[in-house]
C-alpha cells in the first residue's frame, strides 16, 4: 500500500527550520500554517499506521485516528521543548491509535465490567499519582468499594491481546515490532525464551513504565527527552527508569 493507494496527495517534506516557523505561526492563531503543518506530516502519519495493518480495520480509518494525533501534537507542542516536532508527534499518534484500537476491543464484555474497568483504570492512575507508586488491588478496591476479585476482573477485561506486531520501538524512521525483535528460525530455542520471558515481564510493568523502558531501551531517548514527552522531570524519569529496571530484573530472575 502507498500513498496514491489511499488517494493522499504528496506534500513535499518540510524541513525542521520550517517546522518551527510555521509552529510559531500556528500558535499565534494562524489556520493556513496548522494546515499545512498537517499537510505536510501525511507521509509521517502514513508510515506509522502500516505498522497497525491486519487488525481488522481499513487504512482509511487508521489514517484519520492517526491524524487527529498529529493535530493534538501540533497544539501541544512547545517549541521551547528542545526536541524534534517528529520525535514529540510520534508517541502522539501511535497513542491515538492504541486508544482507539483499546477501545474498539476485539474481546466482547458487558456493560457492567467495562464501566467498572474505566472507574478501575481512573482510580488506578489516580492513586499512583498520589502515593507516586503502582497502588495494589487492594487500594483499587478499597478506594472504589469493591471486591479485590470485582477489580482484578476488571483489569484483565480492559487487556488487550498481545500481538506480534504490536509496535514497540523505532529505529530511525521505521517503527519496529515485537516479532522484530524475536531471534529468526534459525537461532536457538533459547534466544526465544529469552524475548517471551522479557515480553512477558514488560506487560507486568504499570504502562507508565512500560512507556519509560521503550522510549529509553528502544527508542534510545534521553531521560530529558522522555521528561518533556511524559510531563515529568528528569528525576522522576530516572526514578520510575531504576524502578522499572529493577521489577523486570526480579521477574526475569523468578
Amino acid at each position: 500500500m502507498g500513498l496514491q493507494d489511499m488517494s493522499l496527495p504528496r506534500f513535499p517534506l518540510l524541513k525542521e527550520e520550517e517546522v518551527l516557523q510555521l509552529l510559531e505561526r500556528t500558535r499565534q492563531g494562524d489556520q493556513k500554517a496548522r494546515e499545512k503543518l498537517v499537510n505536510c506530516n501525511y507521509r509521517l502519519v502514513f508510515n506509522i499506521i502500516r505498522r497497525f495493518e491486519g487488525r481488522g480495520h481499513e487504512a482509511d480509518d487508521l489514517f484519520q485516528i492517526g491524524v487527529i494525533g498529529l493535530i493534538k501534537a501540533i497544539d501541544n507542542f512547545d517549541t521551547s521543548f528542545n526536541v524534534k516536532f517528529s520525535t514529540y508527534a510520534v508517541p502522539m499518534i501511535i497513542g491515538e491509535i492504541r486508544r482507539f484500537l483499546r477501545d474498539d476491543h476485539p474481546v466482547k464484555v458487558t456493560r457492567a465490567i467495562k464501566e467498572k474497568a474505566v472507574q478501575v483504570r481512573h482510580a488506578r492512575e489516580e492513586l499512583g499519582r498520589k502515593l507516586d507508586r503502582e497502588p495494589t488491588v487492594a487500594e483499587i478496591a478499597s478506594e472504589l468499594g469493591m471486591d479485590n476479585e470485582e477489580v482484578v476482573l476488571a483489569i484483565e477485561a480492559a487487556q488487550l491481546p498481545v500481538s506480534l506486531f504490536e509496535t514497540v520501538g523505532q529505529d530511525g524512521n521505521d517503527f519496529n515490532e515485537l516479532i522484530d525483535y524475536l531471534p529468526s528460525s534459525d537461532e536457538e530455542e533459547a534466544g526465544w525464551l529469552e524475548s517471551i520471558d522479557l515480553h512477558d515481564a514488560m506487560e507486568r510493568l504499570p504502562a507508565r513504565e512500560q512507556q519509560i523502558i521503550i522510549m529509553r531501551y528502544f527508542q534510545d531517548k534521553t531521560q530529558a527527552e522522555v521528561g518533556i514527552i511524559m510531563g515529568l522531570s528528569q528525576v522522576q524519569v530516572s526514578r520510575l527508569e531504576q524502578r522499572a529496571v529493577t521489577k523486570l530484573r526480579e521477574y526475569l530472575l523468578r
